[in-house]
């Protein structure tokens, strides 16, 4: 099956790239997920992540943003001990606060997806030498979680979010996934079309 040139051989990167890049989500706690683990991923591979990502949904009490935003510094002293995970303090207490700030927000997903006017922006890129490295909705969105007062959510970091997401469509024109998500609507936890 033809696939992005990004994703390697790797039967982890493989599924990621079939069954979850690109898909647009409106639910919040995959929504909150990707905006944690694509933090952790600052300066590192996205596969490094994905190696780390079941380990991650442990000691990170699954995600869930109350139990996180409670996390103790304890805690966070512990899961610098564990090596299934990224050993970064700073990441550490930026997924805590992140936490915090999500659950003041009233709508996160849909905050989330009107940086992108709440639909999916679908591109259509013939090879990855044509994706830019950033765009102006991550550019932006980077700006209001700033604003907000989240933490390592720079441009780079946001764009990758959205393509994670669904919210950019990026799987290249050659990629099998392409067709069907060239025309997917954005589904909302309950499963209907947004």
């Amino acid at each position: 099956m033809p696939r992005c040139a990004w994703c390697s051989d790797d039967p982890l990167y493989i599924d990621y790239h079939d069954s979850e890049w690109g898909v647009p989500t409106r639910d919040p706690q995959v929504l909150f997920e990707f905006l944690i683990l694509e933090g952790a991923q600052a300066g590192l591979s996205w596969i490094t992540v994905l190696r780390k990502r079941e380990r991650y949904r442990q000691v990170l009490f699954g995600f869930d943003p109350k139990r996180l935003a409670q996390m103790t510094d304890a805690e966070i002293d512990e899961c610098m001990l564990d090596a299934g995970i990224i050993r970064n303090r700073r990441k550490l207490e930026a997924a805590r606060r992140n936490a915090q700030l999500w659950l003041e927000l009233e709508d996160p997903s849909g905050w989330l997806w009107s940086f992108v006017g709440g639909e999916p922006k679908i591109n259509h890129f013939e090879s990855i030498s044509q994706m830019p490295a950033v765009i102006a909705e991550a550019e932006a969105m980077s700006r209001g979680l700033k604003k907000a007062g989240f933490g390592f959510v720079g441009p780079t970091i946001c764009y990758a979010f959205m393509q994670a997401c669904g919210m950019v469509m990026d799987h290249t024109t050659d990629c099998d996934r392409y067709p069907a998500l060239a025309r997917v609507p954005a589904r909302h936890p309950n499963g209907c079309d947004a």
